[in-house]
């Protein structure tokens, strides 16, 4: 497996990573969220012995249930690899339950601690930009989470060019820790971070992480032209995640896959 450094920054991770979207228990949905815990462990052990380092997950994923499962899967070898998770969604019904302010991430930070049964976050990313919350007062937050010790690196996720660099400059002005990566949207059906956030990310430095790079399935095989579409599939569940053209999408699944 080739390892990278992620970002500007000295930690080193693997080319492909892990994604735990469908780790839970099933309750929310049996096809988004339903792999529990030894099946978890089989897919974790596969990975490490491939050269797999990184595993992503989400607090919001399944309602903190894909943290506990990956947390307790991947117990024993906790040392051998690298936990990156986010926050932002709502975690409960309460006016303070959701966004990026100082309130609401060190208290999902201790949540996400707890759930993945870890004393540290290897990599904590913001889930999405928060239009509400002064990014002083997140970017601060970050860096107080890293300077207690609960986080190791911090990220970003689904921001626009003008988010990233903005909070990039807030972070050398101030001093605070900086976003060493970006978890991104990104596959042959959808290649808009091209224009402004592959650019950016090289020239500040900022790793790319990718999400959803075979379209929720869409670029499997799966799903063909004229053909009906397969019943028992997290898109057929959720829909359409982007704004795809449908026609051009075929047109590529036809030439690539």
């Amino acid at each position: 497996m080739e390892m990278r450094f992620l970002g500007k920054s000295g930690l080193s991770v693997s080319a492909l990573s892990f994604g735990t979207m469908t780790f839970g228990d099933g309750k929310l949905s049996q096809h988004v969220g339903a792999t529990q815990v030894d099946e978890a462990r089989h897919l974790i052990d596969r990975c490490i012995d491939a050269g797999v380092n990184l595993f992503d997950t989400a607090d919001e994923y399944s309602l903190g249930k894909a943290e506990e499962v990956l947390g307790q899967a991947i117990s024993k070898r906790r040392q051998n690899v690298l936990i990156a998770t986010k926050a932002f969604a709502p975690m409960g019904n309460g006016a303070n339950d959701l966004g990026l302010s100082r309130y609401h991430l060190i208290r999902a930070c201790e949540d996400s601690l707890r759930r993945l049964g870890t004393d540290y976050i290897d990599l904590y990313h913001v889930h999405c930009f928060d239009a509400v919350t002064p990014l002083e007062e997140t970017l601060q937050a970050l860096d107080n989470l890293v300077q207690s010790g609960k986080v190791r690196y911090i990220g970003c996720s689904n921001y626009s060019g003008w988010q990233l660099m903005k909070a990039l400059s807030i972070s050398e002005a101030k001093g605070f820790e900086r976003y060493i990566s970006q978890e991104v949207h990104y596959s042959l059906v959808a290649r808009e971070l091209e224009f402004e956030l592959v650019p950016l990310g090289l020239d500040q430095g900022v790793g790319i992480l990718v999400w959803s790079p075979l379209a929720f399935g869409f670029l499997s095989g799966k799903y063909r032209r004229g053909k009906p579409e397969p019943e028992q599939s997290r898109r057929s569940t959720l829909g359409d995640v982007q704004t795809m053209d449908l026609e051009k999408g075929y047109d590529i699944v036809v030439r690539f896959v």
